[in-house]
């Protein structure tokens, strides 16, 4: 048994111990939620866990900072890493489910080694093409064939019948959903609600990272896209003016915004205006150092 498993959470390091783990749980018709996690855990991550305990009859969570999805010029060093806590953070849940934790070594996930260089890895890699390169892939084009390669290893690792993400990171949503489609997994992808802060600042690890000054500007960039959103309740639906809305608010905060887009929900390409379909609105801006994401659906649903 692992230093960090408690009396409610069991911790496994290694492959073979999620899979003696997995196979137990098949011969006793328990169906297994999946929760992938880099730790750090929040509000967020616990909704995340919470509806797969709602959903299956165990669940697991992975904690694993991914060096893949790392340029060498990003925070993977100073990545917070919390299991002792995140653990205890599981507690409440794991007292009335059956919950565990996969932490694995970057050596157990990448056997013959792992550079956040992209040019110098070795070894097997997924990349889901198209999807990739829209949004955040402009700004971090080795993002999601980290996410991708790391979350088929996971997925091949602990077999869940369901996996749960936030839609927070909704193009990693959309890449992970065509994934699991074009590479037949067996498993349900499920997309939960983004889990926010009283003045509605998405919550994220980095949030840690903000000044209390820029923790009091930072949710602008959401009352932004509730304007945009009411526009669109009032039969709004061109692009420029759903941007506007958002724009115009971040910009009274003085938000570094990189991008504000109007999306296609299956495809991510930009739109000119809100089809039956729907779209997707989204952006990333700056508050110092720290790099923020968020988004709403205009006019569908996951």
């Amino acid at each position: 048994m692992s230093e960090y498993s408690t009396e409610y959470v069991t911790v496994f390091h290694t492959v073979g111990e999620v899979r003696a783990w997995r196979s137990k749980q098949q011969q006793q018709g328990n169906t297994v939620g999946f929760v992938p996690t880099m730790g750090a855990l929040h509000a967020g991550h616990l909704a995340l866990a919470t509806a797969a305990a709602r959903a299956c009859s165990s669940v697991i969570l992975s904690i694993f900072v991914n060096p893949a999805q790392f340029a060498p010029h990003e925070d993977l060093a100073q990545y917070p890493r919390t299991l002792r806590s995140d653990i205890e953070k599981l507690t409440p849940l794991a007292q009335t489910t059956h919950c565990v934790v996969f932490a694995p070594s970057v050596a157990e996930m990448y056997p013959r080694g792992i550079t956040t260089d992209r040019t110098q890895q070795r070894g097997t890699f997924v990349e889901v093409l198209g999807l990739s390169e829209m949004l955040e892939g402009g700004s971090r084009p080795h993002f999601f064939r980290g996410v991708a390669t790391v979350v088929s290893k996971l997925f091949l690792i602990v077999m869940p019948e369901m996996a749960f993400f936030g839609q927070k990171d909704v193009q990693q949503c959309c890449v992970l959903r065509a994934m699991v489609g074009d590479m037949h997994f067996p498993i349900k992808l499920e997309v939960v609600p983004t889990v926010r802060g009283e003045d509605g600042l998405a919550l994220s690890s980095r949030n840690v990272y903000l000044t209390e000054e820029q923790r009091k500007r930072a949710p602008a960039f959401y009352r932004g896209m509730c304007k945009a959103r009411e526009l669109f309740d009032s039969g709004v639906v061109g692009r420029d003016a759903l941007i506007t809305a958002v724009a115009a608010e971040a910009a009274s905060e003085g938000l570094e915004i990189e991008y504000i887009r109007l999306s296609d929900p299956d495809t991510l390409e930009e739109v000119d205006s809100v089809t039956s379909a729907g779209a997707i609105l989204s952006g990333a801006w700056r508050m110092g150092t720290t790099r923020l994401i968020d988004n709403t659906l205009i006019g569908f649903e996951f």
